[in-house]
């Protein structure tokens, strides 16, 4: 029989598959005796089988029965009962962290006959009626569908009758009068009576936070960090300890390391007199978790303790939910903490230094885009005006961008292209779509525990909490600075989610420590702890990995850059990039050719300038390898716009002039050439065979190229590699001109030229057709851009702005298939490729050198299907290093959670 209700005493976490990740740490907890108060989980299994239905599971209520009787008895209470009631929290907890995204419900149990024993029981009329407020406002938005607004109306405008700043103000018949409005407000939006039976209250709220699961925000929370859809959430209920009772008690948050930066420390808030959602939530401004040192000396000696046994048990930075009441201390919450990538690279190696992990498992907390955030640009300080104000550095990095005040206006801007910065006193769950569609966060209250922050951070954006000085009017789309300047929707601001600072206007930018030592090669040590904690990254990553990485580089330049970042070779380098500038006329000339003699004067003068580029880039790559690709797009892209040339024509016969003669000629190929979709016609290798002489010019350049390195004491090591083949009748022709060529040259300079020679794999034709393809071919080189085109059936120039975000938003897919490759339809064809490649060719070479190649999880993917290297650009070099390492570490090696 299927158990759908676990005790924290039988759990673990192991178990947060079934039990969520808080309710299997909150388990983990109880194992460890540290004080948890007694509670139970419902699983994820419940969860996905009632909304699979919309009922619970057979069974569920009886369970969820038995546990609330062991839970009564532990405490001495009854739930909801008359004289000491026993009250419960009712929270979500899905395996992966979402937090925020779902719903929680406190003080489950109160009614009108409960509260006035809770305040006999308490000492305390306030705190009473406070809790049961609080009640009325979550289960009557969550539960019963109030929006929260109206609850906040009705607080706000009794906050102004008494002239309160905030809740602290009010006192018990404030809190008397405020429940019997929300009673009022509930009944009046609803039809229907706040419940005042505890069971139903538990039942409903349980059924609330299940199908929270399926909430707007969640799910744009889940497509955001590819979370998979159907794993559900379980829920926790819990005895309900209390940080609002008064000055000795409070609640807080506490990480055993620094989340922004991964410093070791104390970080954290606390909130005298205050229950935990006020924490999290921002709507009042925390003091520094050392202050509960001087409030209450013994929790806080004891929170240390706890701190120091969860991070050694779960050898990682631990993020705790803790409450303190009437000076005894209860722990509520822990998970491994969402951390900034600057903090994942300096935790991972810091507890690599100190031996509670070893380095195979730094590198797999750490990732590649990470790793990107890292190499971003920072603002240079010292050509910053005075800031406008400073907060909480919460989530680091540089963002420039227009404020706006609310989410809606947030994504309208960024969906137009515009760079916005999300301005709010506080966010809430409601806000996911401005954050994600923000470069930054900024709040005027909160802390590096609020919600905004700890979003921001997992989310990798730039945020700024707790800026005081500046006064947000969201109704009037504006914030005042302590000076007085004030900033209207719509002006262009900085943050600086490294020091906090937020400046007026666009802040110039400077490359980070660790881009400038990975192009440079300076001494880690001298860019700090930060880049040293990369480099041993890097060098883990190097000694484990299988996967090569190359680079794609069309000019000295680029390969040498790519050559600093730790590129293998090069991958792809583009040969038509070099037809373009100066060198267009000659390309023109050669198009225009109207016979034989013209072709070959215009491809002579090419070949030198060719010869020359080859040259540079095999010395700036000597001893490594260079895949040089011949010609591949379609010749008219090599000619003017038609417009342009048909305006000047028309413009000169209005004049009544004769138009130029090349302006015609041009013109005249221009439209000769037209294709309805060039993508699919005369390009790749059908130019090469349509247009004679120019495979051979390529070639003659670089097998030249081969013979000056030689004998200027290089190694130079040129692949030749034939674009858009479909079928291998294609590559003999063309590897037949290539081997008559090659012979030419080595007859001509006395040594032999051998360049093996390759094609890209990027029609759905060519990878099913591997076999035979492998019998001419000495290398693969997958184009996965053409080949998700091809396969897809898209136009990457048309579609990715037209309907892709749509298509994400509704989950036809999580990502652009162009950003990370379609592992089911593009990936298949990949696996066929390399399996009937290597059936016919034993030793074929094959990588891949689509964009694909710099994203993180299509690094992966590459390495389980075999291939040797992945080609990207020079920048995405050290990203690829990184991941090929921790693709390496699945073959056997430590896991981890991939930071």
């Amino acid at each position: 029989m299927v158990r759908y209700v676990y005790d924290f005493t039988e759990g673990g976490r192991e178990m947060a598959g079934l039990l969520g990740g808080k309710g299997a740490n909150l388990a983990e907890m109880t194992r460890l005796g540290l004080p948890v108060p007694p509670g139970f989980v419902i699983t994820t299994e419940a969860c996905r089988a009632f909304l699979a239905t919309g009922s619970p599971p057979e069974g569920m209520a009886e369970e969820v029965a038995r546990h609330l009787a062991a839970v009564e008895e532990s405490a001495g209470r009854s739930l909801g009962g008359a004289d000491d009631p026993l009250l419960l929290s009712v929270r979500s907890g899905a395996r992966i962290s979402m937090p925020g995204m779902m719903e929680t419900v406190l003080n489950v149990g109160l009614h009108d006959g409960s509260v006035r024993g809770l305040a006999r029981a308490s000492g305390s009329d306030r705190f009473a009626w406070d809790s049961y407020r609080r009640l009325l406002q979550m289960f009557g938005t969550t539960v019963m569908g109030v929006p929260a607004a109206r609850f906040e109306e009705v607080l706000d405008a009794l906050k102004r009758r008494r002239g309160a700043s905030d809740d602290l103000a009010l006192d018990a018949d404030d809190m008397s009068a405020l429940t019997g409005a929300y009673k009022d407000l509930i009944l009046r939006e609803t039809g229907e009576e706040f419940p005042q039976d505890p069971a139903e209250q538990l039942r409903r709220a349980v059924l609330a936070v299940f199908g929270s699961w399926n909430g707007g925000r969640a799910r744009l929370y889940r497509r955001r960090e590819h979370i998979p859809e159907d794993l559900g959430t379980a829920v926790t209920v819990q005895r309900m300890v209390f940080g609002n009772l008064g000055a000795d008690s409070g609640s807080g948050v506490a990480f055993t390391r620094d989340p922004a930066t991964g410093r070791p420390g104390v970080y954290g808030d606390y909130l005298p007199n205050a229950q935990g959602e006020d924490v999290v939530s921002g709507i009042r401004n925390t003091v520094p978790l050392a202050g509960l040192a001087e409030l209450d000396p013994a929790s806080y000696r004891r929170l240390l303790e706890i701190m120091r046994t969860l991070e050694r048990h779960y050898r990682d930075l631990c993020d705790i939910e803790f409450t303190v009441e009437r000076g005894r201390l209860w722990m509520l919450q822990t998970r491994v903490g969402k951390r900034t990538a600057e903090a994942a690279f300096a935790i991972a190696d810091a507890l690599a230094e100190e031996g509670l992990i070893d380095r195979r498992e730094a590198l797999s907390r750490v990732g590649g885009e990470g790793l990107a955030r890292l190499m971003f640009p920072r603002f240079d300080a010292s050509r910053a005006d005075e800031p406008l104000a400073r907060g909480v550095a919460a989530s680091p990095g540089a963002a420039v961008g227009a404020a706006v005040f609310d989410s809606v206006e947030a994504a309208r801007r960024a969906a137009a292209g515009e760079r916005v910065v999300l301005v709010r006193q506080e966010t809430n769950p409601d806000d996911l779509p401005g954050m994600v569609a923000a470069q930054a966060i900024l709040t005027s209250r909160g802390g590096k525990t609020s919600h905004a922050a700890v979003v921001a951070r997992g989310m990798g954006k730039v945020c700024v909490c707790g800026a005081e000085e500046l006064v947000v009017d969201t109704a009037g789309r504006r914030f005042t600075a302590a000076d007085g300047t004030v900033v209207e929707e719509g002006r262009v601001i900085s943050v600086d989610g490294s020091s906090g600072a937020v400046h007026l206007g666009e802040v110039p930018l400077v490359p980070s420590e660790v881009m400038r030592h990975l192009e440079t090669g300076t001494d880690p040590a001298a860019g700090g702890g930060l880049v040293a904690a990369v480099t041993r990254a890097l060098e883990q990553a190097d000694s484990v990995r299988r996967l090569e990485v190359r680079a794609n580089a069309d000019t000295p330049q680029d390969a040498e850059r790519a050559r600093r970042f730790g590129a293998q070779g090069i991958g792809l380098c583009r040969t038509e990039h070099m037809f373009l500038g100066d060198r267009r006329r000659l390309v023109e000339e050669m198009i225009l050719a109207r016979s034989p003699e013209e072709r070959e004067r215009a491809l002579a003068a090419l070949l030198p300038l060719q010869t020359a580029d080859f040259t540079g880039i095999l010395e700036a790559m000597d001893g490594l390898p260079v895949t040089i690709r011949l010609l591949d797009p379609p010749l008219h892209e090599f000619l003017p716009d038609r417009v342009e040339l048909a305006v000047r024509v028309a413009t000169a016969e209005a004049r009544g002039e004769r138009p130029g003669r090349r302006d015609l000629e041009l013109l005249e190929a221009v439209d000769r050439m037209h294709e309805e979709n060039p993508m699919m016609g005369l390009r790749g290798v059908r130019l090469g065979l349509a247009v004679p002489g120019l495979v051979g010019m390529q070639v003659r350049a670089v097998a030249s190229a081969v013979v000056a390195r030689r004998r200027a004491g290089g190694r130079p090591r040129a692949e030749i590699m034939v674009p858009l083949v479909g079928d291998v009748e294609e590559l003999r022709l063309v590897k037949a001109e290539v081997a008559r060529v090659l012979a030419e040259v080595g007859e001509e300079s006395g040594a032999p030229v051998d360049c093996p020679v390759g094609t890209m794999i990027e029609l759905p034709r060519a990878a099913l057709t591997a076999g035979p393809i492998a019998e001419e071919a000495a290398f693969f080189s997958f184009g996965t851009n053409d080949l998700t085109q091809t396969t897809w059936g898209f136009s990457r120039d048309d579609v990715e702005a037209e309907f892709f975000p749509a298509y994400i938003d509704r989950g036809v897919f999580a990502a652009s298939p162009f950003e990370t490759l379609d592992e089911d339809g593009v990936g298949r064809l990949v696996r066929i490729a390399v399996e009937e490649g290597r059936a016919v060719r034993p030793g074929l070479q094959v990588g891949v050198c689509g964009e694909h190649g710099g994203d993180p999880a299509s690094v992966h993917f590459f390495h389980s299907a075999g291939l040797d290297y992945v080609s990207c650009s020079p920048f995405r070099v050290p990203v690829a290093r990184l991941e090929a390492g921790r693709a390496a570490l699945g073959d056997g090696g430590d896991g981890g959670d991939g930071g």
